[in-house]
């Protein structure tokens, strides 16, 4: 690569007019260097000088096929990317380059559009590959977790700088986001980086808690102010005197709590359930939500004078599908914990795992991240998880494979739906068990008997899919 250029992509194909016009294309984009070559022998010799990135390469040429260029550079470049061109498309040529390792079948005559999709998407693929290269070699003892969040993404530098801003003051803070983003992590960030941080942190999840009893758990109570009130009670803002607590899913309080809030956060006074006592403490507030508040104000389910009050200092932790290039080093923070905890030597993903991880869409956020990884590793037999792992990701390779294919005939067509129920009722029966013994601590009679199953049939499920407790 030379000046400030990227990625450096080398085309090669024993037609002239070819490889000019892929280099004009695709050198419109700033970061790419390209240069050409006129033939296979010519590029392998340049490569030995300086590697590319990338290469397309045509697949039928005279001094030296394209084949022999993917095999040669796969064997001695793996971290080049290799792009197979040819007029001359046949499933079977196509499935025999995909096999050697290209990553990609680019028919002729292609458009520029075309041209530019493919190499893109190999530059994504690359940075994929260049981010595992780094991360399966990272010390995890030696990582330097800021706020205990993982990532560089636009989004979540923002949220550590806002923390990093507020955690020093007094002011109350509003988080926002999706659940499983890890607005709780924000939260306790803020606290540890506070001067509060040596005293108490109270996390409360609003959404499992009715009305009286929120306002109870907050506020404490006296004796006798309710049935079974046999003793007075200290809440949550009196434990957590001098320290933080955190309101997680505020929108599910009622409007009556939303209004005792308010008086609280005037003046931090309060007083319990059933008595005349005034209660003053010194308690730094963090609200969070998934919802729109303001809209919920709007219509008249939210206090607009508690929103108000609330929203002092807000910060947005941004969803995981937003955060792309956050997502491998989740993961591999995740994976370095639980097979250290596992026992178990996995160093990293293999390439299709990687890149599965990266491609989903993750609807449940860091949680689901977390909850796929961990039972990855419960799954995975090797030092690297593979795809048939990632069970829970947007279906399994062989799925995928079944699905593509074709049926020519009736005979054909049944057995193919025949493939696909077996794939399924298999990854159904396989999470199932996974999940009985995950609730039950890997207890295989508690889990047995859960289900419903005989402990014989239970564990023969567990033989069948080659599980075996951690």
């Amino acid at each position: 690569m030379t000046g400030n250029k990227t990625v450096s992509i080398l085309v090669v194909d024993d037609e002239l007019h070819i490889c000019k016009n892929c280099v004009k294309i695709l050198s419109r984009e700033e970061s790419y260097d390209v240069q050409y070559r006129l033939n296979g022998v010519e590029a392998l010799e340049t490569m030995q000088d300086t590697p590319f990135d990338i290469v397309l390469t045509d697949l039928k040429m005279g001094r030296l096929s394209g084949m022999e260029v993917l095999a040669r550079i796969k064997e001695v470049w793996t971290g080049t990317v290799v792009i197979v061109m040819t007029g001359y498309t046949t499933v079977s040529s196509a499935v025999e380059v995909m096999k050697l390792g290209a990553f990609d079948y680019l028919p002729k005559p292609f458009t520029p559009h075309e041209l530019r999709a493919v190499v893109k998407q190999a530059v994504e693929r690359m940075a994929i590959k260049k981010q595992q290269y780094r991360l399966m070699r990272l010390d995890q003892g030696q990582q330097k977790i800021s706020h205990q969040l993982v990532g560089n993404s636009p989004g979540i530098k923002k949220a550590i700088q806002l923390v990093q801003k507020v955690a020093p003051t007094d002011a109350t803070v509003f988080i926002s986001g999706e659940s499983g983003t890890g607005k709780e992590l924000i939260a306790r960030a803020v606290h540890i980086n506070s001067r509060r941080r040596d005293q108490a942190f109270f996390a409360i999840d609003c959404g499992t808690l009715s009305g009286d009893l929120l306002e109870s758990e907050l506020f404490g109570h006296a004796k006798g102010a309710f049935t079974g009130a046999d003793k007075e009670k200290p809440g949550i803002f009196q434990l957590a005197d001098k320290g933080t607590v955190f309101l997680d899913e505020i929108s599910n309080i009622g409007m009556d709590v939303q209004g005792k809030l308010l008086r609280f956060l005037e003046n931090r006074e309060f007083i319990p359930l059933g008595s005349t006592r005034t209660v003053q403490v010194d308690v730094r507030l963090i609200f969070a939500t998934n919802r729109d508040l303001e809209e919920m104000a709007d219509q008249g389910h939210f206090r607009r004078d508690f929103y108000y009050r609330i929203f002092v200092y807000p910060i947005e932790m941004p969803p995981l599908r937003q955060r792309q290039s956050d997502i491998l080093p989740i993961a591999y923070y995740f994976l370095k914990a639980f097979a250290e905890k596992m026992g178990k030597a996995i160093t990293g993903f293999d390439d299709r795992a990687a890149n599965r991880l990266v491609t989903y869409e993750w609807p449940g956020n860091v949680r689901q991240l977390k909850n796929v990884v961990e039972r990855a590793v419960i799954l995975a037999e090797g030092g690297l998880v593979s795809l048939p792992d990632l069970s829970l990701v947007g279906g399994t390779q062989e799925m995928d494979e079944i699905c593509g294919q074709t049926p020519k005939t009736n005979e054909e067509l049944k057995e193919v739906k025949k493939e696909i129920r077996q794939q399924a009722v298999s990854r159904v029966e396989k999470n199932f068990i996974l999940d009985a013994l995950s609730r039950n601590q890997w207890n295989v009679t508690r889990a047995s008997r859960e289900t419903g199953l005989q402990r014989t049939s239970f564990q023969a499920l567990m033989r069948k899919y080659g599980i075996s407790k951690p």
